[in-house]
């Protein structure tokens, strides 16, 4: 008998492993929201969603570069998607999410939207300022520049296609980088 209550001893832990709350911010964070195309407040909509939740997660310098992002991505669903025609409803609105994520370093924000047609990610580097001297506006690309604003400010600009059809173009930001930008 004693060798039996050993053996059992051995096998219960003396403490158990700490269970980590869903609202502890080291699990992260998500919120999304549904707007359409057709409404006239859809960009302001998706813009306070971000900024509201970035200040309730206590991350208040990631706000500006967050809802200047969403609204150029926002914008670009306004303007120039065109849903699938799986996707497309009589008297429809054109549905986009918006999402909001953050891990302990990272924020991604997602824009998705119902058009399969991949997005016109800029290449590369364009000519800097200083050697375009006067030709500075001459130089940037007719479309695109909304694009073009989200891969100089967060650290990755992908898009990644819906099974079901549409498309999410992703912006990733290193949070501390944002912190260090903003209080610089």
């Amino acid at each position: 008998m004693a060798a039996q209550r050993s053996k059992l001893a051995a096998n219960v832990s003396k403490a158990a492993a700490p269970r980590r709350s869903i609202h502890d911010p080291a699990n992260g964070h998500f919120r999304s929201l549904t707007v359409y195309a057709e409404s006239p407040d859809c960009a302001k909509a998706a813009r306070d969603m971000v900024g509201s939740y970035l200040h309730t997660w206590g991350l208040p310098y990631a706000v500006d570069i967050a809802q200047l992002i969403v609204s150029e991505l926002v914008a670009n669903v306004v303007y120039h998607a065109v849903p699938d025609d799986r996707l497309a409803r009589p008297d429809g609105g054109r549905r986009i999410d918006v999402s909001v994520m953050t891990w302990p370093e990272v924020l991604v924000i997602g824009v998705k939207d119902e058009d399969s047609t991949p997005p016109d990610l800029p290449p590369g580097e364009f000519v800097s300022p200083e050697l375009a001297g006067d030709f500075t506006e001459a130089m940037l690309p007719e479309s695109g520049r909304g694009l073009l604003i989200a891969q100089r400010l967060a650290e990755a600009v992908w898009w990644s296609p819906r099974v079901n059809g549409g498309k999410t173009v992703w912006c990733r930001f290193d949070l501390d980088q944002l912190r260090v930008d903003c209080s610089a």
